[in-house]
């Protein structure tokens, strides 16, 4: 099975009988196409289509397969109901966590302008090392040796690549490396990230309430992360104002630490830091500034139909007028 052990478990009919979720009430019809070989996403889309992703087949129709906008909007919001969260005409669009690590994020209409629209991410069975990543073709035998390197000499890394490019899953698999006797604390919007290292923290982000209250950010995270003296800071993913928190911490002795970003190139990275900066106040040297200093290497990924693969290597530097920007290659 592509899907862990407690989903496979909660999937099986013997659980209803032990009265925990079965596999019509977690996942409703959508599970059989849960549980196929190679699966690592399903997209509902406003129109009652299902997609597959993933496998040899990569993304495609399910064929004789569809919903109608009643079914489709109970589905939705049930299984963000199985998350914690609620969803509505107030609240329409959630992002939930379900057993397993299965991420799914739902949005109602008229936010979607068709129907209602489920995107549901499956992690792997199990969390791969660069060693599996070599054998699968993803990861070259010289650029594992490079990651490796970096991993020992305590490098910050910064891996980027588009949506779906496999930036976690190689992010997971550079934190395998790291030696045994170190602490490793993850924070993420969504925990997704599965790292195969006996000493591993997680923190993900809590939407606050209906009522607007209880709500804890990433950049809290960073903050209460710095307190719980981390070998290895990790953000999952840096979107938003709490890059000014990683780059000061990783600034002040935190190395081995890491995170990924949204890019379309390796190119365009600088470009991203700067808006995000902003979004913190930072003017564009100071973030040139911080991120020189903060980040040893950058892994750019991609996918293409060949597959997800490493793109290249970069590293940060400035321009005479003091703006951030990148060599590649080095």
């Amino acid at each position: 099975m592509t899907i862990p052990d407690d989903l496979h478990t909660a999937l099986r009919p013997e659980a209803t009988a032990r009265g925990e979720p079965g596999p019509w009430e977690t996942f409703g019809p959508l599970t059989p196409y849960l549980m196929r070989d190679g699966v690592s996403d399903l997209f509902l889309t406003g129109d009652g289509v299902l997609w597959s992703d993933g496998g040899s087949r990569g993304l495609h129709r399910v064929d004789g397969w569809s919903a109608d906008p009643q079914t489709a909007r109970r589905l939705a919001t049930r299984l963000i109901a199985r998350g914690g969260r609620h969803l509505d005409e107030a609240t329409p669009f959630a992002d939930v966590r379900l057993g397993g690590g299965v991420r799914v994020h739902a949005v109602l209409a008229p936010i979607s302008t068709s129907g209602a629209v489920i995107s549901i991410r499956v992690p792997s069975a199990v969390a791969p090392g660069l060693h599996d990543l070599v054998r699968g073709g993803s990861v070259t035998t010289a650029d594992a040796a490079r990651l490796r390197e970096a991993v020992a000499a305590r490098t910050n890394i910064l891996v980027t690549g588009a949506g779906g490019a496999g930036k976690t899953t190689l992010l997971g698999a550079i934190l395998a490396d790291a030696r045994p006797d170190e602490r490793i604390v993850l924070i993420e919007d969504v925990a997704e990230l599965r790292v195969a290292h006996p000493h591993v923290v997680g923190l993900q982000t809590r939407q606050p309430n209906l009522e607007g209250a209880g709500g804890v950010g990433l950049r809290r995270l960073v903050r209460e992360a710095l307190r719980m003296r981390p070998d290895r800071l990790v953000l999952g993913e840096c979107r938003g104002e709490e890059v000014l928190d990683l780059l000061s911490a990783l600034n002040t002795g935190h190395d081995g630490g890491a995170g990924t970003l949204h890019a379309n190139s390796i190119a365009d990275v600088p470009a991203r830091l700067e808006a995000l900066g902003a979004l913190a106040g930072m003017s564009e040297i100071a973030v040139a500034r911080q991120t020189t200093s903060a980040i040893g290497l950058i892994v750019h990924v991609e996918r293409s139909p060949e597959g997800r693969r490493i793109r290249g290597f970069g590293r940060f530097t400035t321009t005479p007028d003091g703006r951030l920007t990148v060599v590649v290659g080095d």
